[in-house]
């Protein structure tokens, strides 16, 4: 069998992850353009929470038949379908069809991130396995960093539509260079896919961020309720569950999972309303949103890489609580001070100290996960950890588009599509001027509900970092013999 060619196949993996990372900040600046080109405001919140939910469900899926069927071709298939969903998103003529091919490339960056960490367990040592890692999440750092920048850019200088587009020729590259140069030996292994975990799952997701929207009664929650309860007692008799729910009996893994959701929440809704209310409210431009969004994602890896260097000497919990602390101190003024009159500096000094504590509390908790378990579930410890943490993301962002949707139907009188003129390149500026009035307070209202929302996630989850146990010490943590 052929030998794998490791630098260009890790040049391949870096780049599907630097693509995969960068749909979730590059498209945030663009979005209230794109609302101002198409229309459908009431589905803003669908374009984010569409593709977070497909690749939340898919993730554990997707790792498991590529333990059947091999790394290689699920990966690009995975790929295959993340540049169509890319294409068909570019070319969306209306709202609803941009949030089904959200769906569908989420549904193949969902074989993308835990493809390829697997990829690179397996043609790298343990030792060599740090380094390499470090530069996977230098990708994320740097993908966060220049996505909001680039979104900004992209939409000045040529289209929204290109904000997807530019995928394709980055993403063909990535899938020849694995095509030719990964070469795999697959062990077969028996496996029982849990489809109908994932299926109960996603269907309960789906019904609850619908019971969140604007305008829908009261079954769609009652249909949440009754799936998610079938859910979990699916997942207590699995013999592969997609979420082992015995490891949420573990203190630390528990509190971690529930600070994970809360300030996974806060965070992508900071990232979803943000650029809405700079575009919106404040008049800027999509270049101004990525500025003002920009310093959180400087502070967040400078913060990591300082917490990683504390937490050997100091331990977990300080690093969580101090992090925590301080995303709420942050999310707490953001819905104080941040109003109509707000300056843009203030607002991007708020989202550097918001990404700090992100930052510091995020690395902890990861590895304080990590180290409290066996080597063994490792694993399935972390993938867990980040399944909370990224549906906690999906249903705020649903949520809280709910709100903004309700704030805005609430105004008697107001034309089909006026809503959505705000956000377009004139800032409603045909509209009368009563109306306009009317619509801009209405979304300051409903973003200054959705900031003060944030704040209570953000507290909620430094609460729940106060009850934080003092965890296995990092050089005790336990690895294969």
């Amino acid at each position: 069998m052929k030998k794998t060619h490791r630098p260009l196949t890790l040049t391949a993996l870096m780049l599907s992850m630097f693509l995969a990372a960068m749909e979730m900040t590059v498209v945030s600046t663009a979005m209230p353009t794109v609302v101002g080109d198409l229309g459908g405001i009431h589905l803003y919140a669908w374009v984010f929470t569409a593709y977070l939910l497909a690749s939340t469900v898919m993730v554990p899926i997707f790792g498991k038949l590529a333990d059947l069927y091999g790394r290689k071709p699920i990966l690009l298939f995975g790929l295959a379908v993340f540049l169509a969903g890319s294409v068909a998103s570019g070319l969306s003529a209306t709202m609803l069809q941009l949030v089904f091919f959200r769906a569908l490339q989420g549904f193949g960056a969902g074989a993308v991130q835990p493809i390829v960490l697997t990829v690179i367990g397996d043609i790298y040592s343990l030792e060599e396995r740090a380094k390499v890692q470090g530069a996977i999440g230098a990708i994320w750092g740097f993908a966060g960093l220049v996505g909001p920048l680039l979104g900004g850019f992209i939409v000045k200088w040529l289209s929204w539509h290109w904000i997807f587009l530019l995928n394709v020729p980055f993403g063909l590259l990535s899938m020849g260079l694995i095509f030719f140069f990964l070469h795999e030996s697959v062990e077969q292994r028996a496996h029982r896919l849990d489809y109908g975990g994932a299926a109960l799952l996603g269907a309960g997701i789906f019904a609850l961020l619908a019971a969140t929207s604007a305008g829908i009664g009261p079954w769609p929650l009652a249909a949440a309720v009754v799936l998610l309860a079938a859910f979990a007692w699916v997942e207590s008799r699995a013999k592969e569950p997609i979420l082992p729910l015995d490891l949420l009996r573990d203190r630390v893994i528990g509190l971690s999972s529930l600070a994970g959701a809360l300030i996974g929440a806060a965070m992508m809704a900071t990232v979803t309303y943000v650029p809405l209310f700079v575009q919106s409210v404040l008049g800027g431009s999509a270049a101004d949103a990525g500025r003002a969004i920009t310093p959180m994602v400087i502070g967040w890896p400078i913060a990591s890489t300082l917490s990683g260097k504390l937490i050997p000497s100091i331990g977990f919990r300080p690093m969580i609580r101090l992090g925590l602390a301080l995303t709420a101190a942050s999310a707490i003024a953001v819905a104080l001070v941040v109003d109509p009159g707000v300056p843009l500096w203030l607002v991007g000094t708020l989202m550097f100290f918001f990404g700090t504590g992100m930052g510091l509390a995020n690395t902890a908790l990861l590895l304080a996960v990590q180290t409290a378990v066996s080597w063994q579930r490792r694993g399935v410890a972390t993938a867990s950890t980040m399944f909370f943490r990224t549906i906690g993301g999906a249903l705020s962002v649903g949520a809280l588009g709910g709100i903004i949707a309700a704030s805005l139907a609430a105004q008697p009188g107001v034309p089909p599509g006026a809503a959505d003129q705000l956000l377009g390149p004139e800032h409603g500026a045909s509209l009368p001027a009563s109306l306009l009035r009317s619509l801009s307070g209405a979304l300051a209202a409903g973003l200054h509900t959705s900031f003060v929302v944030i704040a209570c996630l953000a507290a909620l989850a430094l609460a729940v970092g106060l009850l934080f146990p003092r965890p296995v010490a990092p050089d005790q943590a336990a690895e294969p013999g």
